[in-house]
């Protein structure tokens, strides 16, 4: 995805960038093989051939700052990691502002502000689910449903997308049988669930609200819930959102309408603190936030490593396939 707002508020480059794409000559549809797991495992991959480490279930607890600028950061079990350049943080804005909340720095008070006069946008709600697959052959991988063409797309429960990744990658499911994914894409309100009183209501109120991702799935599979496998089934809210993936109010990303505010670039108002990730240029979806990890990447590194890099490009040597072999594309 590019942009989670309307055409009005996407950038310009944005909407050309995936228009381009999209018309390009032989242009497919890729999914890679292994699911978003092999995505991970390469980036992984990447982070230790170049030295790094990657550590689990390490909690942020904040972000130090020390004299004005990011040295660090305290995990919540009181672990100190400190930083040999700089702090990074790919957390959404907000969860961002919420590390830097406790410090009483000008820098981290004036990221803060920033970060609370942004507005996130609607959440997600989701159905996972493993089908029987028989007589499925011929049907299109990825589709979009539109409720009601008279309404703004992004209107709560308008625009459904519907996901078949099996049908690229057969190792996706089990022999004979498909993965399906269909979610509200970023229309759902968060604020609905914010005072629910029990889990009961909770849950019933959850599977009203994707009652009409039923409905898009009868559109496109009429039989959906006679080949429903059972126990292979998972409904999903923008509390879900909020919980497993800690993001504020389960949002898509910030409200940044194009040509009345501009995402921040990855440097910040604290020296040595760094950002990437949906929250910051070129903005949310995939291509912007691999780019707004070179971005920061960029701005970290010393001139002698732009030199390099800049004498590889001449030499044609930038393509490293090892880190991206495990996890090929399967088009169609």
């Amino acid at each position: 995805g590019a942009s989670p707002l309307p055409a009005d508020g996407t950038t310009a480059a944005a909407v050309i960038y995936m228009l381009g794409e999209m018309h390009k000559q032989g242009a497919v549809l890729d999914a890679p093989k292994g699911g978003g797991k092999a995505i991970v495992d390469a980036l992984v991959r990447g982070v230790e051939k170049y030295g790094g480490t990657v550590q689990m279930r390490k909690h942020v607890e904040r972000i130090i700052v020390e004299n004005g600028r990011a040295v660090g950061v305290e995990l919540k079990d009181g672990q100190i990691l400190k930083a040999n350049r700089a702090v990074v943080s790919n957390a959404p804005l907000w969860n961002t502002a919420d590390l830097l909340r406790k410090n009483d720095d000008p820098g981290s008070r004036a990221f803060v502000a920033m970060a609370d006069d942004i507005e996130p946008t609607r959440s997600i709600s989701h159905l996972h689910l493993g089908i029987r697959g028989e007589g499925l052959e011929e049907l299109e991988p990825h589709q979009v449903i539109v409720n009601d063409w008279s309404k703004p797309i992004d209107d709560p429960q308008n625009l459904i997308v519907i996901s078949i990744p099996s049908l690229l990658d057969p190792e996706a499911a089990p022999k004979g049988h498909h993965v399906v994914h269909a979610y509200l894409a970023g229309n759902e309100p968060y604020d609905m669930y914010e005072n629910v009183a029990s889990k009961e209501e909770y849950e019933n109120l959850k599977h009203k609200r994707t009652e009409v991702l039923w409905e898009a799935l009868e559109r496109v599979i009429p039989d959906i819930k006679d080949r429903v496998i059972p126990g292979v089934n998972m409904t999903a809210s923008p509390v879900t959102h909020a919980r497993y993936l800690r993001r504020y109010k389960g949002a898509y990303g910030p409200d940044i309408p194009a040509g009345r505010k501009s995402f921040p670039g990855p440097n910040t108002q604290v020296e040595g603190f760094l950002r990437c990730g949906d929250s910051c240029f070129p903005g949310v979806g995939v291509p912007a936030v691999a780019a707004s990890g070179i971005n920061a990447a960029n701005s970290i590194a010393d001139i002698a490593q732009h030199l390099a890099l800049l004498q590889e490009l001449r030499d044609g040597n930038v393509y490293d396939d090892s880190l991206t072999k495990p996890a090929e594309q399967a088009a169609v």
